[in-house]
Parts: C-alpha cells; sequence; structure tokens
C-alpha cells in the first residue's frame, strides 16, 4: 500500500476486518482499574495487520494506551509504515486516540495514513496538523546537503 493517496488506502482498506481486528484486541485488555478497554489495529505497508490493547498499572502514569501496544506490535514484527488504523472502545464502537497517541501513530505512519475517527476516514496530517517527526529531520537533513 505504500506510496498509494489517502483516497486508495480508504478504498483498498477492509475497515470490517480492521475494526474486527480491534475488536479482539480490546477483549484481551487489561484494565482492573478505569474498566475502560480499548483495542486498536492498523495496517502496515507491507499488508500486515498489527494490534494492541491498554495495559493498566496501579501507578496509572505507567499505563500503555492500546497505541503504545500496537506499535510495539509494529517493530516486534519487523517494522514498517502504518497505513490504516482504527481504534475500538469496550463497546466495540469507534474511538478517536489521544494527542499524545497521535504523535506515537505519526511517528510510524505512511505519509498517507487514513484513521478510522468518529467524524468519518482522516489522514494522520489532518488529526495531527503541522506535526513534527521523521519526515521533517529527513527534509531538514536533506535541506543540509
Amino acid at each position: 500500500m505504500t506510496g498509494r493517496s489517502s483516497e486508495s488506502v480508504v478504498a483498498e482498506t477492509d475497515w470490517d476486518a480492521l475494526r474486527e481486528a480491534a475488536r479482539d484486541a480490546m477483549r484481551k485488555a487489561y484494565v482492573p482499574y478505569s474498566k475502560f478497554p480499548v483495542g486498536a489495529a492498523a495496517v502496515t505497508d507491507d499488508g500486515r495487520i498489527v494490534s494492541g490493547c491498554n495495559v493498566e498499572n496501579a501507578s496509572y502514569g505507567i499505563t500503555l494506551c492500546a497505541e503504545c501496544s500496537l506499535v510495539s506490535d509494529l517493530v516486534m514484527t519487523g517494522g514498517g509504515r502504518l497505513v490504516a488504523f482504527a481504534c475500538v472502545d469496550g463497546n466495540g464502537g469507534v474511538l478517536m486516540p489521544c494527542g499524545r497517541c497521535r504523535q506515537l501513530l505519526y511517528e510510524h505512519s505512511d505519509e498517507a495514513m487514513v484513521l478510522d475517527t468518529v467524524s468519518g476516514f482522516k489522514t494522520i496530517d489532518e488529526v495531527i496538523p503541522d506535526a513534527f517527526g521523521p519526515r521533517q529531520l529527513e527534509q531538514y537533513r536533506a535541506s543540509q546537503s
């Protein structure tokens, strides 16, 4: 899917299957404190599906979000870039990642990455405008040559 437009990502992604992968991950969440399970799933640029769930901790500040778990799965299974993303709550409904998690997703996103959001499909650049990440560092390095 790499090098495609966001429109082609939307058209080529099996969003129902991606949401179901997120629901499967959500069912594995460890949430004894909030009782708010979250699951996330994404398609990579080589077609794999990676997923994650939230894992809480009694020291709330070190709780892992589902997106953190998903990125760990991405890195552990070969890396790559995320091209399509879905996140669900404990009822299986679409859930928007928080700002911190949007930054985390941006770090590992393809330029045309699309997210399934509560207000429809949106690109990563739409949900975290003017972001700073690897692309900006690459542009800077290129300008120094």
